[in-house]
């Protein structure tokens, strides 16, 4: 098996490694994996891509390459150029450092990575590691998914989904931030919607009187629905949920065409 990896962390990111991990575990003895990421991190920038400048490739060694662009610019580089005569058979993006759940999943280069495989027609699975006491000061952070990945990934391609009505699926893991001994267990689940606006703002004043706004994050993951990406995986679950391209809600086409055909 062929496995791309590509992240929003940046190709000198932890998670980084952790997905290489995953990716031998998945591939196996014969298994090829192929990095190609940011080369600076990248978080937030959602399914960006450099439609105006170009993008700066460097080869770093064996199959491994940073560009200087979005998780999707490293995925269209690496399919269009890199991986043009050797495409992969799986595209793993992460590990994020950090969840990537509920309105995440909007602003995540993590999950912009994916969905440009998938609009490619490659099977694609995200992953993001929850940071909490339970993982940030771990002598390995990233435990809860190097240990859970390689199996939900196995299970996945071997019995879920990869084709959707009109876009293809991919699927976002969670994993809790818990050792990989405490994990609950593993759940399918839908995204999750937490109370209040995702992110705020705070103002601060420079020594040079310049100002400057941080962001803030909002509410969070307990106040989400139960069986929620962003409830179930603050529970100690590991989460697994369904994603496509699709962004239209059909459940307002019919009463909006009734409204538009009103004289």
């Amino acid at each position: 098996m062929r496995i791309l990896i590509t992240n929003d962390d940046g190709i000198s990111a932890p998670g980084l490694q952790a997905a290489r991990d995953i990716a031998i575990n998945v591939a196996g003895p014969d298994g090829e994996i192929w990095v190609v990421a940011p080369a600076f991190e990248q978080s937030g920038v959602s399914h960006c891509v450099s439609y105006v400048r170009p993008m700066r490739i460097e080869h770093l060694g064996e199959r491994h390459f940073a560009v200087e662009g979005s998780p999707a610019d490293c995925v269209l580089a690496a399919l269009e150029d890199i991986m043009r005569d050797t495409p992969p058979d799986l595209i793993l993006s992460g590990v994020n450092r950090g969840h990537n759940v509920a309105e995440d999943t909007l602003y995540s280069g993590t999950i912009g990575g994916a969905m440009e495989g998938v609009l490619h027609g490659y099977r694609a699975v995200a992953m993001s590691q929850y940071y909490g006491p339970g993982s940030a000061t771990a002598a390995d952070p990233f435990d809860a998914a190097r240990t859970h990945a390689p199996d939900v990934i196995r299970r996945l391609l071997a019995g879920a989904s990869w084709t959707g009505e009109r876009y293809n699926n991919f699927y976002n893991l969670n994993f809790p931030a818990l050792p990989a001994g405490e994990v609950r267990g593993v759940k399918a689940t839908f995204q999750g919607h937490r109370p209040g606006a995702p992110f705020g703002v705070q103002p601060q004043t420079a020594p040079n009187g310049r100002r400057f706004l941080w962001l803030t994050h909002g509410r969070g993951n307990d106040e989400s629905e139960p069986g929620s990406d962003s409830r179930e995986c603050w529970n100690g679950y590991v989460t697994v949920t369904p994603l496509t391209a699709d962004l239209t809600d059909r459940s307002q086409l019919t009463p909006l065409s009734d409204l538009l055909e009103q004289a």
